[in-house]
């Protein structure tokens, strides 16, 4: 049985992730996308920071093997900075609609990648149909016109590259097999995130110069950094953690509901007339893989990994 904590876990991320689509959307009207995903990550690594120095002690802050140090790496360099970089890049050039069932690919991709790095993370046919069955649903509720998969070829290159390294990313944390604690691990990886971003937006030609201050910028940049940011990857690692990868990246087949429901409750967006049909069809496929996908203990504590990992010094 999945614990009520993985639950709660599962839709809190949900819900603050979709957030992120509608909050992305209003601020990439003040901000230059690259340059947003940074201060995102200087907003969440403060506010982190400070908690984790305030309710941790030295000695459970220091990364001690080299599963540590891989966990931190792949969290800061893959899941937060490579991964978010591409989807924000990629949403200044595609619609919201496109954005969110290109990165819905998500769940379908990490069972790919932890097939070969995870031994206890094998999908099933069952979970496959599941994956399936919740990618039909995503489609269901954003309702893309076909045309819209027409025009802006590289935002749609850059998203989907964005699914596949937040995948990547997911289970090479998962695999690093680290001691720290996930919330300790965030907290290490959120700088390293924005110091990419901030390399990367450098490199696009981005100036601060070009953002628009005033209450709305404040108002996004302070929902992807406090509430998207550093709560929601708590949040996240932590299931991550409990969940595994395969489990834990399910909650990318509910962003997308919660990003419509968002988008029309805040920004008038209209709600597609077959989205009903499609939040239940995502239900169906989460009750498919909930009743057998993959096989991991998740009554007791995290599963034990029995693949090859970074050796602890």
């Amino acid at each position: 049985m999945i614990s009520r904590k993985t639950v709660l876990l599962g839709a809190l991320v949900s819900v603050l992730f979709g957030g992120t689509f509608v909050a992305t959307k209003a601020g990439l009207a003040h901000f230059p996308p690259l340059l947003f995903v940074a201060l995102r990550y200087d907003v969440a690594a403060v506010v982190l920071g400070a908690y984790v120095l305030y309710t941790r002690s030295g000695a459970a802050l220091a990364p001690r093997t080299r599963g540590d140090i891989a966990g931190i790496l792949a969290t800061g360099l893959v899941v937060m900075g490579l991964t978010n970089a591409l989807l924000f890049a990629g949403q200044a050039d595609a619609t919201s609609a496109v954005g969110a069932i290109l990165f819905s690919l998500n769940p379908i991709l990490t069972p790919v990648f932890a097939a070969v790095l995870l031994v206890d993370e094998r999908l099933s046919l069952r979970g496959g149909a599941g994956l399936a069955v919740g990618l039909i649903g995503v489609a269901l509720v954003v309702d893309p016109d076909p045309a819209m998969f027409a025009d802006g070829g590289v935002g749609k290159l850059l998203l989907f590259g964005g699914a596949v390294t937040g995948a990547l990313g997911s289970v090479l944390v998962r695999w690093s097999d680290g001691d720290l604690d996930s919330t300790v691990r965030t907290a290490w990886g959120l700088p390293l995130g924005a110091a990419l971003c901030h390399a990367l937006s450098l490199g696009a030609g981005e100036s601060v110069g070009a953002v628009q201050w005033g209450l709305p910028a404040l108002l996004a940049l302070g929902y992807v950094g406090v509430f998207a940011g550093a709560l929601a990857y708590v949040a996240y690692f932590g299931l991550l953690d409990r969940a595994g990868a395969t489990h834990a990246n399910l909650v990318f087949y509910v962003v997308p509901v919660v990003s419509t429901l968002g988008g029309w409750a805040l920004l008038d967006e209209t709600i597609a007339p077959m989205a009903g049909v499609g939040f239940l069809v995502v239900f169906a496929g989460f009750a498919i893989l909930g009743s057998e996908s993959v096989s991991l203990p998740f009554s007791g504590g995290p599963p034990q990994h029995g693949s090859g990992h970074p050796e602890a010094d």
